[in-house]
């Protein structure tokens, strides 16, 4: 179990506000947290703790005139499709082991199913050293990548993949640090 300002959340699944009132980089509402108070707050959440999340994402509040869009997104149907194959795809990836996810995998799987070649292997090397990330996050990077791969309907990790699961891991070096 992981605590979060004093409240109890999976190991899995947790969210953090950017500042002890929430309202850091708000565009309607004005942070009322001195920079002291953003900075202790933000040390709680230490590297290593971030490092075993995969998906670090921003998630502003939406102004009314974007909730009542009448522009329809992605229907729950057709994301319910793309995530059945994705599963069924790890399933028989992962036949006749105990993993059943990507987020799973082992060093030695991660090897070899998330195969890259070397230019995006010197990408993802240089996000590495921009970004200061360890050699936990790597990993991490290339899971995420795989599982985007396989929402797209990819049997290999592309470019764009790729970045993707980067752009998830850079707001641990913008926002907590």
């Amino acid at each position: 179990m992981v605590w979060v300002s004093g409240i109890p959340v999976s190991d899995d699944n947790w969210a953090t506000h950017p500042c002890p009132c929430g309202y850091l980089g708000d565009t309607k509402r004005e942070c009322r947290c001195t920079p002291v108070q953003v900075q202790r707050y933000r040390a709680r959440i230490s590297g290593p703790l971030l490092d075993r999340i995969d998906l670090h994402i921003e998630a502003p509040a939406l102004s009314r005139s974007k909730l009542r869009n009448e522009k329809p997104g992605e229907s729950s149907a057709a994301i319910r499709e793309r995530v059945n194959a994705s599963r069924t795809c790890q399933h028989a990836r992962f036949a006749g082991t105990k993993i059943t996810a990507n987020s799973r995998m082992t060093h030695a799987q991660i090897r070899k199913h998330c195969v890259i070649d070397s230019t995006l292997g010197d990408l993802l090397q240089q996000a590495m050293e921009q970004l200061s990330l360890s050699a936990r996050a790597y990993d991490r990077i290339l899971k995420v990548a795989r599982t985007i791969a396989a929402l797209a309907g990819a049997e290999r990790i592309e470019a764009p993949h790729l970045l993707e699961a980067i752009q998830y891991r850079s707001l641990d070096r913008t926002v907590f640090y």
